[in-house]
């Protein structure tokens, strides 16, 4: 470790800084004096101006020519200085001695050679430290680490340089005894009176002038003094001029004549060995004795100053000068280097010995001169239209100083920098010391343009501290310059001040700103580069009493005055009614003081023996010409004179220090008597009493304590008369309409606060208002209502609410400092009702909402796990949604417990549905077992698992679909295929591996072959009908077919036309009740019954056509074969109960027709008849003529869908009994051929067409016409009728009426088939659609076959 270096540079606390609004600004002495109870506490502040104001630049600035002062950074600061001057001495001290003084190193530092110093002198000398072996302990204290031998170094660095010069000032090496050997006895006489002798009358012998200079050594010209003959005082000039030429002054003998000296000053010699300490050496430079070194080493020192430079400066040349140095040091652009850095930087240089930094000041330029940076009235800058206002502004320094409320207008004389701007042109690092303005004025500054002034200040309280603190760290500067402070020379570090409890503070002032200092406050800075300022001082009223306070500490620093205080008093009475009253109140009491202290000093003077009296005018002479030759101070009321010295006065409390002359021989000069004084001072009370009394009220009432306090109302009453009077303002109004403003807005908040209706300008809805009191702010509040001056009535009211709000807080903590329950919402809810009574913010209201949602978080997390609220327990939604909410809680253990079980339980879910989904997922599907074992794990998890449940759902169906494939097994009964179709399809729905499901499908399977090869078997290809509707007995043969007219004798309402050969809706119920017969036994019975109904609905004169071939009709024995494979798969199903009924009842029809043959004769029996009976091309066989019984067993046999012989047997047999009744069968036939021809028709629309027949009956548009028309063709195509086409077009009545439009209306006769126009043949709509119609032929015919 080696010698600690400077600390680096800690900023002081910022100043005030204050920005005036355009009314604030408009006077400048009430706004000052508004700021001035913050501002003076810091001594310094910063006003920054409205934006809008910037004055132009008025100086002449190609005139503007000065010399600025040289600064040498490291002499400034008060310890470097005293430092540097202790080195400089040392360095003469050895010069003196012929020897160049090098600073030693100590690890590789420079050697504090003035610490050195004052730690040995302090341990108690070297004597004493090399005695207590204190080197190490001193080597620690200066920063050295312990262990390496340093107090050696530092002792023999002190032994070699500053020992001697501790020696030289304490006087030994000039209390010497002066011996000379006499014999060889060895006895010596003392001289020590000749040397002093000596020392004091320069004796010179003869020949002395031409003597020659014998620089280092005698030689040949040392003279031995005659054995035998002792030295008297006799002859003490002959022994003078013995001893200069020959011998040493210090042993009085001149042998060792090589090792003599000969002092460069006087001549004198001495041996080196009789030198204290002793010289080693000869000194190779000049040389000079001790005497001549006391001489040179207690000659004065010169009083410390600022060199002028040789160069003269214009403001371009300065600035080029200054940019170039800056930016040179930093080596970047100027406006780039941080006023940090800067700062820092400064205060390093300012603090160190080993570098030299110099720059310069242009300060204290007169702007009288070379002209202000203000424009003024007359100058020679013109000033444009728009700036003109700047001319009159009282931030204008030229005018503040001699306005009217500043005092300095009663000064009667221009004072240069304090009633007159100066103006500073400064550069980086230029510098103004610590100082005070002169008589503690005021002091204004504004930065024209320029880089920032740094600003440093203590206030005006902290003066007297700052001074002792200064001349304890620095005693020597003050010894030779008692008021150093006020010479603007020395500085001391900001940080250095505050160590020892000074308040300083700082600001860096910017172009375009102000910067303030108050009376007595210190102030320094320096410059951030090249810039531009100017300065005045001003003083107000409140600085009247320190300004004759400064008088007085000016008379004992014997320092001259910038003014006579006394005479700036006087001018100010004598113009009293004329005066401001605040400031005649002000002079009046200074008034009194002056007068008092006058009157004692007169006295004195008188007592002294002073008689003679002499009025003069001292307000003629010039301020040099009126000081007092002992303190310097401006004399004005009176003064002592005497003939002796004339011109010289002194004041009359230097008295005593006028001259040697008697008493009497004085003349006491007085400007006024005391009987002047008096009137003058009257008049000024009479100004100011009104106001004093007004004032003394105004004290009473603020100064009042307790209940002594008067009521808001008085306070008003003052304000109003000061208003009436027309008071000006000052300190106490001011005072006065702040604490009545301040308890009139405290009471107006008060009462709001009680009312709970503060309303605030950022309040803009719900919630808490930015501007809300907090609890401190409200106890302080309350204070604050208590300490007013006045007394207000809401004041116990708003501590009763206090107390309230304090309980709140306590219920609150308490509260908070449990355990968060769910529990406790309701309660937490009634606290956070109770806050919303106080408009107050409450730093517990954030922590009870937070604890407020913690606890319904809780309240809905129990709920959401409540068996009884929510059965089906916490659904992985929920959960999510718990913990989204509880995400966003503040954290607390009972919330994170909570949240971390919320957490695992959805984990644990999710990881349960997503194994259950991917089990019901899983192809192929997995086994019952490992689905029951996934729901054993699912069966401790509290929560609603859709998916589980879906699982355990799929396993509940698996085991029913298993249970009742086992009952199918063992229960002996034959499946039925739909129950089989319905378990499969059920089966593929469950997700689970099922092993009887292959089987059950192998077996559908073979039933859908069986099927798919019955209806190969028994179905026409494109037959429309299913293989049950062909298996199934046929009830509806022939409902289309009858006549209507026939239907209605039967009591039948039904039309023909409106049905269609197609599925009827009975197949269905058919179909069901084969599905839900329990055996074939049953399902038989079931088509027994249907068979029975078919034959039931018979008509007994049905015939034939085509379309009653359903099937192919295989044999009957490829049928058999066919049910019995169906009974080797063990299925039942409603087709195979019906093939079973089918053979069953073809063998029935069997027997039955075989009988009905035997009956016959069976002649034809081995005609081979071709074809089918279905052909219209063959002859039909008309029913109409068989019995009942034969009818049914044709129909019957006819329509089984089987291939059987006795079908061909029994039609030969009915067609050769037919052809017995020929002449009753061509009627007949004809007439059936008109029938068949007409069903035909239809038939061919049904199958050509697909549409539904048309009823005979309908209307007919031109469109159904052409339909009409077209189906006729087809028809008459298809049927070979001899209908014609003309008889389908056109009207068949005898006198058609030919009807024409879009719209003809036709009716179809039943009988002949024949279209008719309805207004032809005289029916209307409503009867043709509900009566058959038989044109006036079908009817005659008809009549005549009754007939």
């Amino acid at each position: 470790m080696t010698q600690r270096g400077p600390a680096e540079f800690t900023p002081p606390p910022e100043c005030p800084v204050f920005e005036p609004s355009w009314e604030e600004f408009a006077d400048p002495f009430a706004f000052i004096d508004k700021i001035r109870p913050i501002a003076e506490k810091t001594g310094i502040c910063k006003v920054r101006p409205p934006p809008d104001w910037q004055p132009p630049f008025a100086c002449d600035v190609d005139r503007l020519h000065f010399t600025p002062r040289i600064q040498r950074l490291n002499e400034l600061e008060a310890q470097t200085r005293v430092k540097l001057n202790f080195l400089d001495q040392i360095a003469k001290f050895w010069e003196l001695q012929g020897c160049t003084l090098k600073i030693p190193h100590v690890e590789r530092k420079i050697l504090d050679l003035y610490q050195l110093n004052r730690l040995v002198a302090e341990e108690g000398g070297f004597d004493l430290v090399c005695r207590e072996r204190r080197w190490t302990k001193i080597a620690m204290t200066m920063g050295f680490a312990p262990g390496k031998a340093v107090g050696s170094h530092l002792r023999a660095h002190y032994e070699r340089v500053l020992y001697p010069y501790h020696l030289f000032h304490s006087g030994t090496n000039l209390l010497v005894s002066l011996t000379y050997r006499l014999n060889a006895s060895d006895q010596y006489i003392t001289h020590c009176i000749i040397i002093f002798f000596y020392s004091n009358a320069p004796f010179l012998c003869e020949g002395s002038e031409n003597r020659p200079n014998l620089r280092r050594r005698m030689g040949s010209f040392v003279a031995k003094p005659e054995p035998g003959k002792h030295l008297t005082f006799s002859n003490l000039t002959s022994l003078r001029s013995l001893v200069d030429l020959y011998v040493c002054l210090m042993c009085g003998t001149g042998n060792d004549e090589d090792r003599l000296l000969l002092c460069d000053g006087c001549d004198d010699s001495y041996h080196t060995f009789c030198l204290i300490p002793p010289l080693g050496d000869v000194p190779k430079g000049d040389w000079r004795c001790p005497k001549c070194l006391a001489q040179e080493c207690t000659k004065p020192q010169e009083a410390f100053g600022f060199e002028q430079a040789c160069r003269d400066y214009s403001l371009k040349s300065f600035g080029e000068m200054a940019d170039s140095f800056k930016s040179d040091y930093f080596n970047m652009p100027v406006h780039m280097v941080p006023t940090e850095l800067v700062e820092k930087e400064f205060w390093r240089l300012v603090g160190t010995i080993e570098e030299d930094v110099t720059v310069e000041y242009g300060a204290d330029i007169a702007s009288k001169e070379f002209g202000s940076g203000f424009p003024i009235n007359g100058g020679k800058f013109k000033v444009a239209p728009h700036d003109e206002k700047y001319l009159q502004c009282g931030w204008n320094l030229n005018n503040m100083a001699m306005m009217t409320p500043s005092v300095l207008t009663h000064v009667t004389a221009d004072i240069c920098g304090m009633t007159l701007p100066w103006l500073y042109v400064g550069m980086c690092f230029s510098s103004f010391c610590w100082h005070i303005e002169d008589h503690w004025s005021y002091s204004i500054n504004y930065l024209h343009w320029g880089e920032p002034k740094t600003w440093y200040g203590a206030p005006g309280f902290a003066a007297e501290q700052l001074e002792a603190v200064m001349k304890k760290l620095a005693p020597e500067l003050f010894e030779s310059q008692p008021d150093l402070l006020h010479q603007l020379v020395t500085i001391m570090n900001p940080n250095t001040l505050m160590a020892h409890g000074v308040p300083i503070y700082r600001t860096n002032q910017c172009a375009g700103e102000f910067v303030i200092t108050f009376p007595r406050s210190y102030h320094s800075g320096f410059n951030q580069g090249f810039n531009f300022a100017e300065a005045v001082n001003f003083c107000t009223v409140d600085w009247m009493p320190l300004g004759r306070q400064c008088v007085e500490h000016y008379r004992l620093l014997n320092r001259y005055c910038v003014f006579s205080h006394d005479e700036m008093v006087c001018n100010m009475a004598m113009k009293a009614d004329r005066l401001d009253v605040v400031l005649a109140s002000a002079v009046q009491k200074d008034m009194r003081l002056m007068i008092k202290g006058e009157r004692e000093l007169r006295d004195k003077v008188c007592k002294m023996g002073v008689v003679q009296c002499e009025l003069f005018k001292y307000d003629l002479l010039a301020d040099d010409e009126r000081q007092c030759v002992k303190c310097r101070t401006t004399c004005y009321l009176s003064a002592l004179t005497c003939p002796c010295r004339p011109g010289v006065q002194v004041c009359p409390h230097h008295a005593h220090d006028l001259c040697s002359c008697p008493v009497s021989n004085y003349t006491l000069n007085y400007r006024f008597t005391l009987d002047d004084l008096y009137p003058m001072m009257n008049a000024v009370r009479q100004r100011a009493e009104s106001y004093d009394e007004w004032a003394a009220r105004v004290t009473e009432v603020m100064e009042a304590k307790l209940d002594k306090k008067r009521n808001v109302t008085v306070f008003r009453a003052l304000l109003e008369e000061s208003d009436e009077k027309s008071f000006p303002e000052n300190d106490l109004l001011r005072q006065l309409r702040l604490v009545t403003q301040d308890a009139e807005k405290c009471s107006s908040v008060a009462q709001q606060l009680l009312n709970g209706k503060r309303q605030t300008r950022y309040r803009t809805g719900g919630g808490n208002s930015p501007n809300q009191l907090t609890v401190e702010e409200m106890r302080s509040f309350v204070r604050q209502l208590y300490n007013l001056p006045c007394s207000l009535t809401q004041a116990p009211l708003l501590k009763e609410l206090l107390n309230s709000i304090e309980d709140f807080q306590q219920h609150s903590e308490k509260l908070l400092s449990d355990e968060v329950s769910a529990d406790s919402v309701s309660e937490i809810e009634s606290l956070l009702e109770e806050d919303s009574q106080f408009d107050v913010f409450l730093p517990e209201l954030p922590l009870l909402r937070e604890r407020l949602e913690q606890t319904r978080w809780l309240a809905g997390v129990q709920q959401a796990e409540d068996p009884v609220s929510n059965p089906c327990g916490l659904s992985l939604d929920c959960m999510c949604r718990l913990i989204d909410r509880g995400v966003g809680l503040t954290p607390h253990p009972s919330t994170e417990r909570t949240m971390a079980r919320l957490q695992e339980l959805l984990t644990i879910s999710e990881e349960m549905e997503e194994k259950a989904q991917a089990l019901l997922k899983a192809r192929p599907p997995e086994s019952l077992e490992t689905l029951s074992s996934m729901l054993t794990q699912v069966d401790g998890v509290p929560a609603y698992l859709p998916n589980c449940l879906l699982l355990q759902d799929t396993v509940n169906r698996a085991k029913e679909w298993l249970q009742e494939a086992e009952d199918l097994q063992v229960g002996g009964q034959t499946p039925v295929l739909s129950s089989l179709s319905d378990m499969v399809l059920r089966a593929h729905a469950i997700p689970v591996r099922l092993e009887p499901l292959d089987q059950l499908e192998v077996l559908v399977s073979e039933v859908q072959a069986w099927k798919e090869s019955a209806a190969k078997t028994f179905l026409i290809k494109n037959s429309p009908f299913t293989l049950l509707e062909v298996l199934c007995p046929r009830w509806e043969v022939g409902s289309s077919l009858k006549k209507k007219k026939m239907r209605k004798m039967k009591g039948e309402c039904m039309s023909s036309g409106k049905k269609k050969l197609v599925k009827l809706d009975s197949m269905s119920d058919v179909e069901r009740a084969l599905s839900d017969s329990k055996d074939s036994a049953s399902a038989v019975s079931s088509l027994y019954g249907t068979f029975q109904k078919n034959l039931s609905t018979l008509d007994p004169e049905a015939w034939l056509c085509p379309l009653c071939l359903r099937s192919t009709k295989p044999s009957l024995a490829k049928i058999q074969t066919l049910l019995s494979s169906l009974q080797r798969i063990r299925v039942r199903l409603p087709v195979g109960d019906a093939l079973r009924y089918m053979i069953e009842r073809t063998g029935s029809w069997q027997r039955r027709a075989r009988g009905v043959i035997d009956s016959y004769d069976h002649s034809l029996a081995s005609q081979d008849c071709r074809g089918s009976v279905f052909y219209t091309e063959q002859r039909c066989i008309p029913l109409q003529g068989l019995s009942l019984e034969l009818e049914e067993l044709m129909v019957e046999g006819l329509l089984l869908q089987v291939s059987v012989p006795e079908t061909q047997q029994l039609y030969r047999h009915l067609l050769s009994a037919a052809t017995s009744h020929s002449h009753k069968g061509d009627a007949i036939t004809s007439a059936e051929k008109k029938a068949k021809r007409r069903m035909n028709r239809e038939e061919t629309e049904i199958r050509d067409r697909g549409i539904k027949p048309k009823s005979k009956k309908q209307r007919m548009g031109t469109e159904k016409q052409r339909e009409r028309k077209e189906a006729s063709v087809s028809a008459s195509d298809v049927s070979q009728s001899e209908d014609s086409e003309e008889d389908m077009t056109q009207c068949p009545a005898e006198k058609c009426l030919q009807p024409e439009g879009e719209e003809v209306y036709w009716v179809q006769c039943d009988c002949c088939n024949r279209w008719f126009h309805m207004i032809c043949v005289g029916v209307s709509a409503e009867l043709a659609a509900e009566e058959d119609y038989m044109c006036v032929t079908c009817s005659t015919t008809n009549a005549g076959r009754r007939k």
